[in-house]
């Protein structure tokens, strides 16, 4: 060390000089920021690693077809029903056999269950089992892909849990808290997929001209307080009265916050989106056609809550933190509101849990007074 440098600036000096610069020839893909990210942990096997990969290059599929929508003969819907009763799109189809075979035969999974279908999904006999099982919406929000607003994937993995080599029913239905990864991605202007395996989350945009997923959104932080209202108001008249006072809440109406701007697209994973990276809540209470609400809590609610949690927010079904919810039916339906930390905790006061701290009932003030 020169003489005349003290020790402390040169250790900060190597330090900087180690960060990773984006420029032109020196960028982060995904596949060497998980390779970091395993380092962390010497006692890793790389299964979770390589599941992770195999995602990445099932939504770079995924991502193509919705890019030659409108060009091939995949827009529309077809003459099926999912398990919901809804009726499924063309890609809603064809993303699902994407999902799945693309995943099938890594030897990284022992089951796989699907939004859109019925029962769990087994790996084939002739191929080999792994310790993770993956559950997952293949295109949130396709109904709205024939008008080309944006669509989504989200995925959720936990871990085998039970004594046989096959997945079981017991492996699916475990509390979101026990999830050992999750993510989505969103097809949009950008192809951009945000993961998080408990530490943090963190946002990759897909260069088309590599074919990468490359590093755009390190450490993402959720603001506290939102400015993004994502409601369907249409649903107004069916809100209990005490969901009804939160929504004047938010709007300015009375507690005495500042009104939040509306902004609702109607594919989850945008409006999620758009809030995690500026700041807002979704919202998608119960109602009366709807009393145990309308999303599914396995395949939507429990991965984007523990994104969300990961960039410091919080998500409830409006009396308990989603994530300790405990599922017993593999299509479960919740409430959820989701989003910036102050303005989850209004939803938890007013629909009948104190806000965790008092930061927090200071944020929320008189709602519902």
């Amino acid at each position: 060390m020169p003489a005349d440098i003290p020790r402390a600036d040169c250790i900060a000096r190597t330090r900087k000089s180690d960060l990773v610069k984006h420029t032109a020839t020196s960028v982060v893909t995904i596949e060497r920021f998980i390779i970091e990210q395993e380092r962390l942990h010497p006692e890793a096997t790389g299964e979770l690693s390589g599941l992770l990969y195999d995602l990445g290059l099932a939504e770079k599929m995924i991502a193509n077809k919705v890019r030659s929508a409108g060009l091939a003969d995949i827009l529309g819907a077809t003459d099926l029903e999912n398990v919901q009763g809804e009726t499924q799109q063309k890609l809603d189809v064809l993303a699902n056999e994407i999902m799945v075979k693309a995943l099938d035969h890594g030897g990284r999974l022992c089951a796989m269950a699907s939004e859109e279908e019925p029962d769990i999904i087994p790996i084939p006999e002739n191929f080999r089992c792994g310790k993770y099982c993956l559950l997952f919406d293949p295109l949130d929000g396709s109904s709205n892909i024939d008008v080309n607003v944006p669509v989504g994937t989200i995925f959720s993995v936990t871990r085998k849990i039970t004594s046989g080599s096959r997945g079981e029913m017991e492996d699916m239905l475990q509390a979101g808290r026990k999830q050992v990864a999750a993510g989505y991605v969103i097809y949009g202007s950008s192809t951009m997929m945000v993961y998080t395996t408990g530490q943090g989350a963190h946002g990759f945009t897909l260069d088309p001209s590599l074919g990468e997923f490359l590093l755009s959104h390190p450490n993402i932080r959720i603001p506290a307080v939102g400015r993004y209202l994502s409601v369907n108001d249409s649903y107004h008249g069916q809100w209990e009265p005490e969901v009804q006072a939160l929504m004047r809440y938010y709007r300015g109406q009375e507690g005495g916050r500042q009104p939040m701007s509306t902004r609702y697209v109607g594919s989850l994973v945008a409006d999620f989106h758009r809030n995690l990276l500026g700041g807002g809540l979704f919202a998608y209470p119960a109602n009366r056609k709807n009393r145990r609400g309308k999303l599914r809590l396995l395949y939507e609610a429990n991965p984007l809550a523990f994104i969300v949690e990961q960039a410091g927010g919080a998500a409830t079904d409006g009396t308990q933190r989603i994530m300790d919810v405990q599922p017993t039916e593999l299509h479960q339906r919740t409430p959820l509101f989701i989003g910036s930390k102050n303005d989850v905790d209004a939803a938890r006061s007013t629909l009948g849990k104190a806000p965790a701290d008092a930061s927090a009932r200071t944020a929320v003030g008189s709602v519902g007074a």
